[in-house]
């Protein structure tokens, strides 16, 4: 539920402030308002409440924590909305559980500088050990709306917005399971090309890729996707390219409905009318699909080519299916974070543990076998009713869907009261949820030469005019939907397909071009760790 709260400021700055259970599965935000506002200085500071539940931060195996990804967007009057720029510095995390903030800034590894390279959001996490419910009260960024461009006496709206995040290490890891037979154009040591694979690990010297031919129209890498560091007639991969080694921050869940309508709702009507099936002046109750659980609607609508609509949906917790690459990019930029490299993927599944044959993302070959039904469908509290596993992973896939037809809660299977661990909640070694099955998730691959050309630049908070991303180094933008997904490609099995396409390592459609907005086709976002 969304509240409003009117403030006027020192000097007149005018403020509406929109905050509440925005952008992910448990996470609150609330309590927003502005204070402290500094007129020579141009900046004021955004205050609220945040809290989720099951937080963590462990310094033994496997080192790491969760996080919520904090940004704010902002409009003067009743213009467009607009990524807030904040501050390196000067924030705090109030009261509760002790926290820290990291800032995220535009373009990571340049050095500060508010007017050029200023932060686009902040990493709030546990500053110590623990586990449980994190919660702080009266935590503050410092929003410097000078260098926005903002009158200290003009009017202006604010939403603040949280995702759950997974902080995944820097460090050295294997791609490639050694199963015999091989899981499809599976990563393997160069030269290896019949019987078992040989993983390839991946260390802080960047890969190049061997076999790059156009045999197979899935991987690109012709049956194996052969890695090596010296070898000769490979594929270099750019400067930058993430390889997975370096540490960054995975989105906790696949985006859900909830996200990819907060997102819509600060767009305009052109942007709207690229990234949603349904067009923004279409009458107030219609669904954008309304099929396998897509349940995105009009809730008022908009006026023809003007005035934007404002999206709802019943499925707010689902994960959201029907997104093309292009939807998934321009969501990334939109937050401040960028798609997923394939190598990434696999380092996020497996971490830094030594590979298992044919395995899946929670480290083991073994997964639930009996359909699912379930309890308080579209709820927050959605759950699996019957034939949840506590001894094989849970996933949802098509042996598991029964008659579900579609995609289910994000992080289901962690929230189950036989949850007994990993293998149990189908969570990756760092934790991260739904890396196999659910919906395919969109990566950037090694297999063709626009992959590899990726450098790994961050969205900035802004889109075009006409809904794409602006970052002109990703695969595929300012493409065209049609032909804008090459470089791009599908990692983890969705809630329709068998098995073998959610194990880890296989890489069937890891470099498959397909532009539509599926039924089985979600999104994943990351960001580098600060």
């Amino acid at each position: 539920m969304i509240t409003k709260l009117h403030r006027t400021l020192s000097a007149a700055l005018l403020l509406l402030l929109f905050a509440a259970n925005l952008m992910a599965n448990n996470i609150q935000l609330s309590n927003t308002k502005l204070t402290g506002q500094n007129t020579a200085d141009g900046y004021t500071l955004v205050q609220f409440d945040l809290a989720w539940e099951n937080s963590w931060q462990t310094s033994s195996a496997p080192n790491n924590w969760d996080a919520a990804w904090v940004f704010v967007k902002y409009r003067v009057g009743s213009g467009e909305w607009q990524q807030a720029w904040l501050n390196n510095g000067g924030h705090s995390p109030g009261t509760g559980t002790g926290a820290t903030i990291d800032a995220g800034l535009r373009m990571p590894g340049n050095a500060f500088d508010v007017n050029t390279n200023p932060a686009v959001g902040v990493f709030i996490y546990r500053s110590a050990d623990g586990t449980g419910t994190f919660s702080i009260t009266n935590a503050q960024l410092r929003w410097n709306y000078g260098i926005n461009g903002v009158a200290g006496n003009a009017e202006v709206e604010i939403k603040v917005f949280a995702i759950e995040m997974v902080y995944v290490p820097e460090g050295a890891f294997f791609v490639g399971s050694g199963a015999d037979p091989a899981e499809t154009a599976s990563f393997t040591q160069a030269n290896i090309t019949s019987g078992a694979t040989v993983p390839f690990q991946i260390t802080s010297t960047p890969p190049t890729i061997q076999g790059n031919n156009a045999g197979s129209s899935a991987s690109n890498l012709g049956a194996r996707g052969q890695m090596d560091l010296t070898g000769t007639n490979t594929a270099l991969l750019a400067a930058g390219f993430p390889t997975g080694f370096a540490a960054l921050y995975s989105m906790k869940y696949e985006i859900s409905q909830q996200q990819y309508v907060d997102f819509l709702n600060t767009l305009t009507y052109t942007q709207q009318d690229i990234r949603i099936d349904g067009r923004p002046h279409e009458i107030a109750g219609t669904f954008t699909k309304n099929v396998f659980r897509h349940k995105i609607k009009i809730h008022t609508s908009g006026v023809a080519s003007t005035t934007p609509a404002i999206y709802e949906t019943e499925h707010p917790n689902v994960g959201c299916n029907f997104l093309s690459w292009m939807d998934g990019a321009a969501y990334s930029d939109w937050a401040g974070l960028r798609p997923m490299t394939e190598l990434e993927f696999e380092k996020a599944s497996r971490g830094t543990m030594a590979p298992v044959a044919n395995e899946y993302a929670w480290g083991a070959a073994t997964v639930a076998n009996n359909a699912y039904t379930l309890n308080n469908i579209g709820q927050s509290n959605e759950g699996i009713a019957n034939n949840y596993s506590n001894t094989a992973g849970n996933a949802s896939y098509s042996t598991t869907d029964g008659s579900i037809d579609g995609p289910l809660r994000v992080g289901i299977f962690a929230g189950h009261v036989s949850n007994n661990g990993r293998i149990s909640a189908g969570a990756s070694y760092y934790g991260i949820m739904e890396m196999s099955g659910n919906v395919w998730e969109r990566v950037i691959t090694v297999g063709n030469a626009t992959g590899r050309a990726f450098t790994g630049v961050h969205g900035d908070g802004a889109l075009s005019a006409n809904g794409y991303a602006t970052e002109t180094t990703w695969p595929g933008i300012n493409s065209g939907e049609v032909t804008g997904a090459t470089g791009s490609g599908l990692k983890g099995g969705s809630w329709y397909d068998h098995v073998p396409g959610m194990t880890v390592s296989n890489r069937y459609l890891a470099a498959y071009t397909t532009t539509p907005r599926l039924r089985l086709n979600g999104f994943r976002a990351v960001r580098d760790a600060p």
